[in-house]
């Protein structure tokens, strides 16, 4: 009998010890004894320049001599490069979109792995005569379907997804009506792509714009977090979820509802149970971890103010206050400041980043140095 008792205490010793204390906290996930430590950014640093025939990458070689966005993959050796409406040739004192061979998106390639000098691109996805094709179609009529721009994408289960958004027309600066918003996916290095039709976002949603970041849970399981804002530059930012493998399922998406009594987070299936985390004018955002500060960053557009960015203790907050990243009198018709966790320096320290410029429409490489 005392040896049984004894077995039954130790078994719920062990059984408390796996409740209470046997589970490590994520780093990414724990918010446990984190205060905000970014003080600041200093050394911002125009690299080079990623697009058009001014580039080191000579993009008219494809018919890209306009473009922007350039938001990033990272898919086993390469990195893709996404790029939104698309343009040939343009007269070179021309501002903002237009020219010729308009096409809605294009895509670059690189296995450039040192970012201290810019980035060369291998190649570009490319039609029979050599020229960047475009890879999700749109009607181009306006009221209709003016564009389909991707706002992000990610590598999961071995295909590339591409997160876009239909836009139904262009209006004042920084506002823009989407149809919806939906996702792309290919199977073949970004060549061909398959529109996952079933997988959509109603227009008039906070899900239009993603900023996606996979977080591995165990061995198990990953989960990739969606940062999202509504269409254009004026809304605050909300999160979603989902396991990659079920990165195509729309019913096993999860909405971050809030934070219950012991301040855990709250996932509900309802879309309109979404709350608000970043509560500002957020165009185009970008969210990374960052080894250096062991935080999340958060950049993006705040009109009108240029680019910010943001640390985050994990990845529904608390967020902290902005903090300038790059002027918009330094660097006027600035926007989609897009990180990658694979471009940095110093153990994160140091960290790149694209950047759009309406004049004269094309991606730029940044740097900046994290000070805490």
């Amino acid at each position: 009998m005392r040896t049984r008792l004894g077995l039954t205490v130790l078994a719920v010793v062990l059984l408390l010890t796996s409740c209470s204390g046997g589970k490590k906290a994520h780093p990414m996930l724990d918010a446990k004894e984190k205060t905000f430590i970014l003080k600041g950014i200093s050394d911002l640093t125009q690299v080079s320049q990623l697009t058009g025939a001014d580039s080191p990458n000579k993009t008219d070689q494809y018919g890209v001599y306009g473009t922007d966005l350039g938001s990033m993959i990272n898919a086993d050796d390469r990195t893709y490069f996404v790029f939104g409406d698309t343009f040939g040739e343009r007269p070179p004192d021309m501002i903002g979109g237009g020219g010729s061979y308009w096409r809605s998106n294009t895509i670059a390639y690189s296995t450039d792995n040192d970012p201290t000098d810019g980035i060369t691109l291998d190649g570009m996805v490319s039609d029979e005569i050599g020229l960047a094709k475009e890879l999700i179609p749109s009607a181009k009529v306006d009221y209709e379907e003016m564009t389909t721009i991707p706002t992000h994408g990610l590598y999961a289960n071995g295909a590339l997804y591409l997160y876009y958004m239909s836009v139904n027309h262009w209006g004042d600066p920084g506002k823009w009506d989407a149809n919806d918003s939906s996702v792309a996916k290919s199977t073949d290095q970004g060549h061909n792509w398959t529109l996952l039709d079933d997988l959509k976002w109603p227009g008039d949603s906070n899900f239009i714009q993603v900023s996606p970041y996979k977080v591995k849970i165990d061995d198990e399981q990953t989960d990739i977090y969606f940062w999202c804002i509504p269409s254009g530059r004026f809304g605050g930012v909300q999160l979603m979820k989902v396991s990659e493998k079920n990165v195509e399922n729309p019913a096993e998406y999860r909405y971050f509802a809030g934070l219950d009594e012991k301040e855990a987070p709250i996932w509900s299936e309802e879309m309109a149970k979404a709350k608000t985390i970043v509560e500002d004018s957020v165009g185009e955002l970008s969210v990374v971890w960052n080894p250096y500060l062991e935080r999340w960053l958060m950049t993006y557009l705040n009109e009108g103010n240029g680019v910010v960015i943001r640390e985050g203790i994990t990845p529904w907050g608390p967020w902290g206050d902005k903090l300038e990243l790059v002027s918009a009198s330094d660097y006027p018709g600035l926007y989609a400041p897009f990180m990658n966790d694979k471009y940095i320096a110093d153990g994160g320290k140091n960290f790149y980043f694209s950047m759009s410029l309406w004049d004269p429409y094309n991606v730029f490489w940044f740097k900046a140095t994290l000070d805490k």
